[in-house]
């Protein structure tokens, strides 16, 4: 019997992997590829205005959480800290006092700032304790900020107040990373609250611009010396 002819198996063309999705130099950036070109573009996920960041603002009469005194987003506030500082200070028009001025992403991209005084800054310093054993950072987490209601006198009247309570809870580490390096990369302060007396007790991706010198105090010229009178004979 005739052997019969065996016929090649059918040759499966698999279509060309696209290419992949390029990785961005630093982790708050994302990267996308002009498909004509191939030119890779990076764009950063935060948005910010060097010394402007988005102020909001913790009401500790209403204990609640505002943008710009008006708009109220609610009694908590969670976010990863990108940068921060307690420091004693004279700003606002409030006298001298010890503050702690957080930075961070809020979730539409934007660049925050957020001041805590008095006992709630006590708080803070106690969790930054804390995490200190644990070998991590306040901007190493998410960090939850809680308004908690105590209760005085005033003028013989029972009055209410708001102390923050802070706690947290770990981070994803990526947007951790994301956070520090933008902190690496960009200037993070907020003009109205520099006054070139602060003194730093905690400094955490906190920076000023290399150009940024304090205002001094306007001082008169010392009077020129007098001469000595001439006598003519």
């Amino acid at each position: 019997m005739a052997k019969q002819p065996t016929t090649a198996p059918a040759t499966t063309v698999t279509p060309t992997a696209t290419a992949a999705t390029p990785t961005p130099s630093r982790a708050y950036l994302t990267a996308t590829v002009n498909e004509e070109t191939g030119e890779v573009t990076e764009t950063s996920r935060f948005r910010y205005l060097p010394g402007h960041p988005k102020q909001i603002r913790a009401d500790l009469k209403a204990g609640v959480f505002n943008v710009g005194g008006s708009t109220v987003l609610g009694k908590t506030l969670s976010f990863i800290p990108v940068a921060l500082r307690i420091f004693a200070d004279n700003i606002l028009s409030m006298g001298r006092k010890v503050w702690a001025e957080l930075f961070f992403v809020d979730e539409s991209g934007a660049v925050c700032a957020v001041l805590f005084h008095g006992y709630s800054v006590e708080n803070l310093q106690k969790l930054n304790a804390s995490l200190f054993y644990d070998d991590l950072k306040l901007t190493d987490v998410v960090l939850t900020c809680t308004p908690q209601k105590k209760q005085t006198e005033k003028d013989g009247k029972p009055a209410t107040y708001y102390i923050v309570e802070f706690s947290y809870t770990p981070a994803d580490p990526g947007e951790v990373q994301a956070r520090q390096e933008f902190a690496q990369d960009f200037d993070l302060y907020r003009e109205e609250t520099l006054t070139g007396t602060a003194e730093l007790r905690i400094c955490q991706g906190y920076r000023l611009p290399a150009t940024y010198h304090a205002e001094q105090p306007a001082q008169l010229d010392a009077a020129p010396a007098a001469e000595a009178a001439t006598v003519t004979q």
